[in-house]
């Protein structure tokens, strides 16, 4: 089913699976991409404070009166899991900074549904470079009478400083003065007047070394459109003060019109250097569109059919270009071979029997697919083991640790052991696939009960919808959601050094 099904009206109300944040209060004074404080004006004093089993009063009394009071459920050692746990009015939950390196939180003028990391040429493995620079590129959804207002941002984040440390917690004299460097967010906006649903980039080398390769957009729109725009001068300008975008710049390349319902599934292919781009919409139809050498786009209007209800994810093969996966509402995940004439899917797995909201194919592992449910279930499946057939294959792992639905789920670019996962329950977890069950130290999770041993860091991020990993910064992550998200754990919750 469609993932926007709100009555006429309901503009501001949140929606099913991509739902519509919250109105976000915006200062019309201030600069657009100036970094939050993590504590400006969320508490009126820091009494309101209160983090779970730390009142003062012995553990017993103060769990005995909660129990009874059904006021607030927490384990025996205090720990607050978000989903399971109550907050009386006034309290408020504050994050223990102790566990990030790097934590930063910023708003758009509108919140995003989705976004895209864009590679740079600042270099790989630069997980020790503070502050942090970054490029990003994401749609926003405005409100429903302001839907003129919709933008593609194209966006540099500098000055990602890491966070303070204790006087006496110095790891060395690495620890400059300009890691205390100001957050700075610099974007470039591209007029839209639909919200976007899904935002991917795509970028071709250049023949000349000396230049930047060309970076390409596709972003996939509520009005069903898909727009393929070229963000290399957006991105350039960043670097050259006093550059002047002109309105020629902002036109896409192509328009897609193919598709006659809106939709939330799109891909770029990794094996085809030149550009081909696959979308699916709520129709359960899936289309194929390729760069041509003389730089045109070429939509195939052959669909590819099978799905019973609406694609919500598509992922090309990292290993065969002419293979790729898509995950439906109506439960299954389908293989397809874009070579086939008939249009009809190779393989057909029933992997859950709610909506399959999202889906990714390991690149490192590349028989590895992990799906994410609309139960808030989550697994991953040896695509060794679809062999087609009545005979239902099983997960090798899977979690129903998050109570609402998966929103976005990737594998780590250079670890196949790692997973990031974000729901609809506020938060976005980071998962170790090679912690096994039958490993009685990694089954200590500290008293804490329903807490799976491969969860290794849960963030909190309100009304999460995608998460990313940075492939140049190991260990650093993006999320979206009323707000952006910028955060890396501390190297011993991560375990960087021991992969």
């Amino acid at each position: 089913m469609s993932k926007r099904t709100a009555e006429a009206g309901d503009g501001d109300t949140p929606l099913k699976d991509r739902v519509r944040p919250e109105p976000m209060d915006i200062d019309q004074d201030k600069e657009m991409g100036d970094f939050e404080d993590e504590f400006e004006d969320e508490f009126e004093s820091e009494d309101e404070i209160l983090e779970a089993g730390v009142d003062g009063r012995p553990d017993a009394e103060r769990e005995a009166e909660e129990q009874a009071a059904g006021a607030m459920d927490v384990d025996s050692n205090g720990t607050f899991i978000v989903g399971r746990n109550k907050l009386e009015a006034g309290q408020h939950l504050a994050p223990d900074l102790g566990t990030y390196e790097m934590l930063h939180n910023l708003s758009t003028p509108w919140p995003c549904l989705s976004f895209d990391i864009i590679r740079d040429g600042l270099g790989d493995n630069r997980e020790k470079a503070y502050p942090a620079t970054m490029y990003t590129v994401a749609g926003t959804q405005a409100e429903s009478k302001r839907e003129k207002e919709n933008q593609l941002m194209v966006m540099k984040f500098s000055g990602l400083s890491r966070m303070q440390k204790d006087d006496g917690d110095s790891e060395s004299e690495d620890d400059d003065d300009d890691e205390e460097a100001d957050p700075i967010l610099e974007s470039k906006s591209i007029p839209l007047t639909s919200t976007t649903n899904r935002v991917r980039s795509h970028q071709i080398s250049s023949q000349d070394p000396s230049r930047p390769p060309i970076t390409l957009t596709a972003t996939m729109t509520e009005s069903t459109n898909i727009f393929i725009h070229d963000v290399t001068p957006h991105l350039a300008s960043f670097d050259n003060p006093g550059t002047i975008i002109t309105p020629q710049q902002n036109k896409p390349l192509s328009t897609i019109r193919a598709h006659k319902s809106e939709g939330y599934a799109l891909d770029w292919s990794p094996l085809v250097p030149g550009g081909k781009l696959l979308t699916g919409d709520n129709d359960g139809l899936i289309y194929v569109t390729t760069r041509t050498d003389g730089g045109g786009w070429v939509t195939d209007t052959r669909a590819f059919q099978g799905h019973t209800s609406s694609v919500e994810e598509i992922q090309w093969s990292p290993q065969e270009a002419s293979v790729f996966a898509s995950a439906s509402s109506d439960g299954t995940v389908r293989v397809w071979d874009v070579r086939s004439k008939s249009r009809k899917p190779a393989i057909t797995v029933q992997v859950s029997n709610t909506d399959v909201n999202v889906m990714s194919w390991s690149r490192l592992t590349t028989h590895l697919l992990a799906t994410g449910a609309d139960d808030g279930a989550w697994g991953v499946w040896d695509l060794r083991q679809w062999k087609g057939g009545a005979q239902k294959p099983s997960p090798i792992a899977s979690f129903n640790y998050h109570k609402e639905q998966i929103t976005s789920i990737e594998w780590h670019p250079t670890d196949d052991s790692m997973v990031a996962v974000a729901a609809g329950d506020h938060k976005v977890t980071l998962w170790d696939l090679s912690v096994e069950l039958d490993d009685e130290e990694s089954k200590d999770t500290a008293g804490v009960k329903d807490m799976p041993p491969q969860l290794l860091f849960e963030h909190i991020s309100e009304h999460a919808k995608e998460v990313h990993w940075h492939p140049q910064i190991p260990g650093t992550l993006v999320a979206t959601g009323q707000e952006f998200s910028v955060f890396r754990p501390i190297p011993v919750v991560y375990g960087i050094h021991g992969k």
